[in-house]
């Protein structure tokens, strides 16, 4: 559903027509999706302005054009403009996340698969913005307003609430499978595993562990070990259903 917050039609003395196009529609109310949406706006306002109340973040955008001309965010509407929006497929070299509060699960998963995931249940706003100012990240959040801020410059707004249909969206949107390196991050702190002796860590095994297992890993971070067991083959599994998911 659409927050509150966006519903509000801008008032002024110009109007221009947006046409939003594939995934961005699921951004917008129910009444407004797959049609062309006519705004009224003032001179000042730029598109930028007029695309976010809508309640897309301006990370969730690609490519815009005004009468089939690109422009920038910083493109003041014409009075009868026609506006295409276009959604984003870019993404950094380096592929790094940050996350929202309560994406625990997601932040778990994304580490599975390898990537740099910062995730805390507590960040506060300002603490998401000064990570994201200091270190090119991804966010992925499901609050629009975060999405939104200009120091944000590779973002994702999450449609679903369940963490597996979450990473099977993060998944597509950013490519992940063809730069994925499972298993070489620690699924609690996102510190590198490095591969250690069993006889380094045997005192610390459960019997059968020590008698069906060989290869181990620790987290020199937080000292958690790691090893191919149920877990690692539930994993497997995971993301086995990742490579199968069809293409939307």
């Amino acid at each position: 559903m659409t927050p509150r917050l966006f519903c509000t039609i801008i008032r002024g003395v110009n109007t221009a027509t947006f046409v939003f196009f594939r995934n961005l529609n699921d951004l917008l109310g129910p009444a407004r999706r797959g049609q062309s949406i006519s705004l009224r706006f003032a001179d000042h306002q730029t598109v930028k302005h007029l695309v976010e109340s809508l309640g897309i973040p301006h990370v969730e955008v690609g490519v815009l054009l005004a009468n089939g001309r690109t422009i920038g965010w910083e493109y003041r509407p014409r009075d009868g403009d026609r506006i295409e929006v276009w959604p984003a497929s870019d993404c950094p070299p380096q592929v790094r996340f940050v996350l929202d509060n309560h994406l625990g699960r997601l932040a778990v998963y994304l580490r599975m698969l390898g990537f740099d995931t910062l995730y805390k249940n507590d960040y506060s706003d300002e603490q998401i913005a000064a990570l994201l100012a200091e270190d090119e990240r991804i966010l992925l959040s499901r609050d629009r307003r975060l999405l939104m801020r200009k120091v944000v410059r590779y973002g994702y707004c999450l449609r679903s609430l369940e963490p597996k249909a979450q990473l099977y969206e993060v998944v597509r949107r950013f490519d992940l499978l063809s730069r994925a390196q499972p298993f070489h991050r620690c699924l609690r702190c996102n510190a590198l595993l490095e591969p250690v002796e069993k006889a380094a860590i045997l005192e610390r095994l459960e019997p059968k562990t020590k008698l069906y297992f060989d290869e181990f890993a620790l987290c020199r971070a937080c000292d958690r070990v790691y090893w191919k067991g149920s877990h690692w083959e539930r994993m497997q599994s995971l993301i086995a259903s990742l490579r199968d998911e069809p293409q939307p």
